[in-house]
């Protein structure tokens, strides 16, 4: 079979891709030279820029299959028959670091499916953890600000980091998760994903629930300590992406099982605990988990960059039987997160192959056109408004999910307070369950962070959260601080 011809970008052929062309031989170069600056031109603006948090990325394809009846709880089309398959691409990540940071860190990890139904993509946008730091977004950029570099050092300043923590109790929860056993997962394949927030099932009859996923790797937990991470990191940056592909082609395809916690709208409101606050679970004892299906990662990515790199999330991203809850954090991601990929990629990033729905031949039906790297080409009758004459798509009239109920007046407001809601029990039960020798290295992980805060306010500001979280739990972070800070 021939060899395919080199072409420049127009489809012109090469000639010599060796030699740039010169004013003769050892002569300066032609600015006529199209080849050569049409090269040098798409490596300049090769890279887009990165995400500002989950900017270090891994996915695959694969599929998810419902093992398990959920339509008493939700019509959405591709959980209404056991059985079922919906292609899907997951995305991996860390939160904090940059594209180019190592993957076994202490670091909470993104866990993005998209779900490529009938009824348009859904995005279910989360991280392997049940809860996260705070739960207002307006706090958002600030805590990302604390954890990233410091604009003067150009490293993660442990100052800034505890500092915000300080200020920020509802944190001591994530925090007592991320500083534990699970903090360093061994792979992005051993480790479970977690919605986080809460969302909204309805089903054909109307009726709302409230719903929390958990996706259990079937693969079993396994985590790093933190020798072993930083090791590992340094021997293979791209530990948990080498991990991933290497698996994925030989065979050895990662799985989940998922499962959700189902809350009746009606309870929502006198529950001990807010349910709509990111910081806080659902106990399993109140809401069981009810298996739904099991997820499959079976294909790599042909071009990182295409597919992984450009893939684009959005908790709004809903289809029929599904919409959000009042859980602020999520109310503040249903805008910021498709405002990211539109500065990132462009107001068309969804005509991207990865990002593209699979529902719509040609895809999305709409009225949006032009813009950079516009290439829903619609036909020379095609309108760029609604309503018209012209047999253009139309509104359904039909919710994608029941509405929401609202009382009260405008303005800021702190989350209104259940009877369990502060912002420590829930850190002090996560503490109580661990085993001895989990607690143990809890709190040589806290002090490790912590002993390196140069302001004595800032770390009794912190040992203060860890104390109402559990007597024991604060003396023995305290004390061990006290010890490393002695040395």
């Amino acid at each position: 079979m021939s060899q395919r011809v080199l072409t420049t970008e127009s489809g012109a052929p090469v000639a010599d891709n060796q030699n740039s062309a010169s004013a003769g031989i050892g002569g300066p170069l032609l600015i006529q030279d199209q080849h050569l600056l049409e090269k040098l031109a798409r490596f300049n603006r090769e890279r887009i820029p990165e995400r500002v948090v989950h900017a270090r990325g891994s996915g695959a394809y694969g599929h998810f299959e419902v093992t398990d009846d959920v339509t008493d709880y939700t019509h959405a089309d591709f959980l209404s028959t056991v059985g079922k398959r919906t292609e899907v691409f997951l995305r991996f990540s860390t939160v904090a670091d940059s594209l180019g940071g190592a993957d076994a860190v202490r670091d909470p990890r993104g866990f993005a499916v998209k779900f490529y139904t009938e009824e348009g993509n859904y995005d279910l946008v989360g991280n392997n953890t049940p809860v996260f730091f705070i739960k207002d977004p307006i706090k958002f950029p600030d805590f990302i600000h604390s954890q990233k570099r410091d604009p003067f050092s150009g490293r993660q300043e442990p100052d800034n980091v505890w500092d915000f923590w300080a200020h920020s109790p509802e944190a001591t929860h994530q925090v007592t998760w991320l500083m534990g056993d699970r903090g360093i997962p061994a792979s992005y394949r051993h480790m479970d994903g977690f919605g986080s927030h809460t969302y909204q099932w309805t089903n054909a009859k109307g009726e709302s629930f409230f719903v929390k996923y958990h996706f259990k790797t079937d693969q079993g937990i396994r985590c790093l300590t933190a020798g072993e991470a930083a090791k590992l990191a340094g021997e293979d940056p791209t530990s948990h992406q080498t991990d991933l592909v290497q698996a994925i082609e030989r065979g050895v395809y990662p799985s989940w099982t998922l499962h959700v916690q189902l809350m009746p709208v009606a309870e929502a409101a006198n529950y001990r605990f807010n349910p709509f606050d990111v910081t806080k679970v659902w106990p399993h004892a109140d809401y069981p988990l009810k298996r739904v299906g099991r997820l499959v990662l079976d294909r790599n990515p042909d071009n990182v960059f295409a597919e992984v790199e450009q893939a684009a999330f959005s908790p709004n991203n809903f289809v029929p039987g599904i919409g959000p809850s009042p859980d602020k954090m999520l109310q503040g991601r249903l805008f910021a997160y498709a405002d990211a990929h539109r500065y990132r990629l462009g107001v068309n990033h969804t005509q991207l192959a990865v990002n593209a729905p699979k529902a719509v031949p040609g895809g999305a039906a709409n009225y949006g056109r032009d813009g950079f790297m516009a290439s829903n080409s619609q036909g020379r009758d095609a309108k760029n408004y609604e309503p018209n004459s012209y047999d253009g798509p139309v509104e359904t009239g039909r919710p994608l999910s029941a509405p929401l109920a609202v009382s009260g007046h405008t303005g800021t407001h702190a989350a209104p307070q259940h009877t369990k809601d502060d912002d420590f029990f829930q850190a002090g039960e996560l503490y109580r369950l661990m085993s001895e020798e989990e607690k143990q290295r809890l709190v040589a992980n806290i002090a490790g962070g912590l002993s390196q805060v140069s302001r004595n306010d800032v770390i009794e500001k912190n040992l203060a959260h860890f104390h109402a979280a559990d007597p024991e739990y604060g003396k023995r972070v305290e004390e061990a601080v006290r010890a490393l800070r002695e040395d």
